[in-house]
């Protein structure tokens, strides 16, 4: 029986089709070289992709990330890098020291406090003093006030045990760092002095240090993660909106008050309008992005982990290096006033350290297994005592 070409072609083409619709997706986090590469042309002879391909075929998932293409098998605590001539596994060294902080502030100006007075006094115009109702930008700070960014740091601690052998992990809350002690070794612990910019001027004494919602710090906490990182430290921010407002502390009584943010500013005697972001400038410099607004998102055209526009970072400064780009979408109000805004999980080498954002708000998708995958990834690729 004699077949035309034309229907030939299109039965190739219908198989073509079928095979493109099942084939299972590689997730593919970040597309663009720091070099200015082509990711594709990156993947080397056709006897080093058949290794690469077996090892995708052995493995639960895959990642790219930075123009690397990572294989996470089946055993978590175990990471394969395929490179263009060599594979390694990596794991987090012995002895590595991370620190989760509790948005403990943050957890207190939420608690019937802050936000009812923003919402009362939400239409008083600039320029005007506000003598009432002042009690609400005070509030005490306990152990049982846990934002949902805390639960979910939780979570984080179970995942991270799973890749990781004999290492330090511990739980701190806003108050510890602001206290400075706790998060710097001092070459005499018998003398806790400040040096001339009133920081602890001593080595770190954690390797990484994990924020999560740490929209509410004081002037002394910001100061502290500032130097930690200046020092050599690692900083990752879980979530979108840090670093909006000073608050001060009152150790004696454990209350938070505002100080300024959040576009309000407080003396103790009366409150009004002032700026958003408290510290936007020198957040810029050394954290690498600033807060946007809650929900002002329409859309991530990249988007691997299912997430729902909530409160995010954007980049602003230069020297930042992208690791994932969620090409976000602005409504047309947002997209003229921000036409270049990129959303994305960066990396910042500043000083003697760095910063890791994700961009995102994570506790909404740290359940999420690709997620919890990518995040292992970037700790690992971060911890300052691995060694190949």
């Amino acid at each position: 029986m004699k077949i035309s070409h034309v229907v030939l072609l299109s039965m190739i083409t219908i198989t073509i089709i079928i095979i493109t619709i099942t084939a299972p997706p590689i997730p593919r986090i970040g597309l663009s070289s720091p070099r200015g590469h082509n990711i594709l042309g990156q993947l080397g002879s056709s006897n080093q992709q058949q290794q690469r391909a077996t090892a995708l075929s052995n493995s639960s998932s895959t990642l790219i990330a930075n123009n690397t293409l990572y294989v996470l098998s089946r055993v978590k605590s175990e990471l394969t890098t395929s490179h263009e001539t060599n594979t390694h596994t990596g794991e987090f060294n012995k002895g590595i020291r991370i620190a989760f902080v509790k948005p403990t502030f943050t957890a207190a100006a939420y608690n019937q406090a802050f936000y009812l007075f923003y919402k009362k006094y939400s239409r008083i115009p600039h320029g005007v003093n506000i003598t009432t109702d002042l009690n609400l930008l005070s509030s005490p700070v306990t152990t049982t006030q846990t934002m949902y960014s805390a639960f979910t740091m939780f979570q984080l601690i179970r995942n991270l045990k799973s890749i990781t052998q004999g290492s330090n992990i511990s739980i701190l809350t806003d108050a510890d760092v602001d206290n400075g002690s706790i998060i710097f070794n001092s070459s005499n612990s018998n003398n806790f002095g400040r040096n001339k910019n009133n920081n602890y001027n001593y080595n770190n004494a954690y390797d990484i240090i994990i924020l999560g919602h740490q929209e509410y710090v004081t002037q002394q906490e910001y100061n502290n993660l500032k130097k930690f990182v200046s020092n050599g430290g690692t900083m990752i921010i879980l979530d979108g909106n840090v670093f909006y407002a000073e608050v001060k502390y009152n150790r004696n009584n454990q209350t938070v008050t505002l100080v300024k943010g959040h576009s309000w500013a407080f003396n103790g005697k009366s409150a009004w309008k002032s700026i958003g972001e408290r510290w936007a400038n020198e957040t810029s410099q050394w954290v690498g992005s600033n807060y946007f607004c809650f929900r002002c998102i329409k859309r991530f055209f990249n988007d691997p982990f299912g997430y729902t526009p909530h409160e995010e970072q954007y980049i602003t400064n230069s020297k930042d290096r992208i690791l994932l780009n969620y090409n976000a979408s602005l409504s047309n109000r947002f997209s003229l006033l921000f036409p270049k805004l990129v959303i994305a999980t960066y990396e910042l080498q500043y000083q003697n350290g760095t910063v890791v954002g994700l961009g995102i708000y994570s506790d909404d998708v740290l359940s999420n297994a690709r997620f919890g995958k990518y995040l292992n990834n970037l700790l690992l690729q971060n911890d300052p005592r691995t060694t190949d």
